[in-house]
């Protein structure tokens, strides 16, 4: 009797011992790689979130650091090359940058009048890099107002003084405040508009007790070059934990789930044998793979950032008219790796210039570069326009001897015009001479791609009626 009872005890603990392993389900190697597959490109934008969210906000200890949840932080400078925790960053705005948590309740966004002719906006960024809102001169307009930023599923009334109430489908949220500097002598002017940007919680607002909040010690700790791995699974698993997937999306948790992404458990590789770990890993090099092929397909189309960059309910669309052999999650990859936190295309248009030809990048060790328009053919905006120099290995910002990142609109009446009134840029590592170096967009010695943004775009601009004209190359003087 005790010792049938003995084993009875041995083994209902070893029953309940199993029961808090994590457990994995059997796969064939063909599904773990297809699951891995669709699961980086997948969380691939959200790993990239997660990224900035821990320089931002839950490492105090980076040179990134902002503050922490729903605290502003604003900086009266532009982005250099020493800024590295966002690629292909724009450097013709000064920013506010601030990661937000209406996980215990709303926030409240506060602006100021801001004169109609200065570009401003606040880009409200989810977790999944949707661009679920704005708020500035292109979509609320110029005057002031206040807005409460609530979960989806918040149900308390609307208060006095709120212009509108704006959902967010998940608890956490970037809001990136871009305010436009008009020239040099302007960065005390745009210091004095954020000052009047206000982030408040609910409570603050209305000036009651604030609700409790989340700890920053509740998260993982970034572990840089995991974004490219079978590791970022471990992140991309820590992510969906805190989200609510939508309707739509709960049979793809339940694929994630088979690698134990999302669980409680988590992911672990080592749970799986060996010919599965490799076949985990192959899907996610056939993932990134696909989006470099996404991305070189679309490289030519100057457009290509206004199909990639929206709502949830946009990229959907987008995927659907633009792109039908492909679906939303390859999009959303696509666009976080080339630009994270890209805005929508009524707010602004990226035509992008990365290739001299397909698979043969610019490369100014050994060409220099022209980029002509012609007079009149300016690119059409309603705010302003710019073009800017990245590093094709860093994706960051190009060091020089002139501090000079990028060339815009506000630089038109100092540019060197052409006898027939057209403009060259000369885009180059060597500058191009004294008199044409106000047109010199300096290179680095290799490798680099631009991007011209058009802040604002007219109709014009977003049909297509306006292309924005070829980068030209001629062979480098290497005397």
């Amino acid at each position: 009797m005790t010792k049938t009872l003995n084993l009875l005890i041995a083994l209902l603990a070893t029953i309940a011992l199993g029961a808090c392993q994590p457990q994995t389900e059997k796969l064939s190697p063909q599904e773990a790689m297809e699951i891995a597959k669709e699961a980086y490109i997948y969380g691939f934008p959200m790993v990239m979130n997660y990224k900035t969210l821990d320089a931002y906000t839950l490492d105090n200890n980076s040179p990134e650091y902002k503050g922490e949840f729903n605290q502003k932080s604003c900086e009266a400078r532009l982005y250099t090359p020493e800024d590295k925790a966002v690629v292909t960053p724009n450097s013709d705005t000064p920013y506010c940058m601030m990661w937000c948590n209406i996980s215990h309740e709303p926030i409240v966004i506060s602006v100021p009048d801001v004169e109609p002719e200065r570009y401003y906006s606040f880009q409200l960024i989810d977790l999944y890099t949707h661009n679920f809102a704005y708020i500035g001169s292109l979509t609320t307009g110029s005057r002031a107002g206040k807005y409460l930023i609530a979960a989806t599923d918040w149900t308390g009334e609307k208060p006095d003084g709120i212009d509108e109430i704006i959902r967010c489908e998940t608890d956490l949220f970037l809001n990136i405040v871009r305010t436009q500097l008009m020239n040099e002598n302007d960065i005390e002017n745009v210091r004095a508009i954020q000052d009047q940007y206000q982030l408040q919680t609910l409570s603050q607002y209305m000036g009651n007790e604030p609700a409790a909040a989340t700890s920053q010690n509740n998260f993982m700790a970034w572990n840089e070059g995991v974004q490219f791995t079978v590791q970022s699974f471990k992140y991309l698993s820590f992510i969906l934990k805190h989200i609510t997937p939508a309707d739509e999306e709960k049979p793809l948790m339940a694929r994630f789930a088979k690698l134990g992404i999302g669980t409680d458990a988590g992911f672990d590789l080592n749970a799986f044998d060996a010919a599965t770990q490799d076949s985990i890993k192959a899907g996610v090099k056939a993932g990134f793979a696909e989006m470099e092929t996404f991305i070189a397909q679309i490289s030519s189309d100057p457009l290509a950032s206004a199909k990639i960059f929206g709502t949830r309910d946009f990229l959907k669309k987008s995927a659907t008219k633009n792109y039908p052999d492909k679906n939303m999650y390859l999009l959303r990859a696509v666009a976080a790796h080339l630009g994270l936190y890209g805005n929508s295309g009524e707010e602004a248009i990226y035509p992008a210039y990365l290739m001299a030809a397909p698979g043969i990048p610019f490369n100014a060790a050994e060409n220099n570069y022209t980029l002509t328009f012609q007079e009149g053919e300016l690119p059409p905006v309603k705010a302003f326009w710019s073009l800017t120099m990245y590093d094709g290995l860093t994706q960051l910002l190009v060091d020089n001897p002139l501090n000079r990142y990028l060339l815009n609109s506000s630089m038109e009446n100092g540019f060197v015009y052409n006898q027939d009134g057209s403009l060259t840029l000369y885009i180059q590592k060597d500058s191009p001479g004294k008199e044409l170096e106000a047109n010199w967009l300096p290179a680095p010695d290799g490798p680099f791609y631009c991007i011209l943004r058009l802040y604002g775009p007219t109709e014009e601009a977003l049909s297509g009626a306006w292309m924005n004209p070829p980068i030209m190359f001629n062979q480098a003087d290497k005397s």
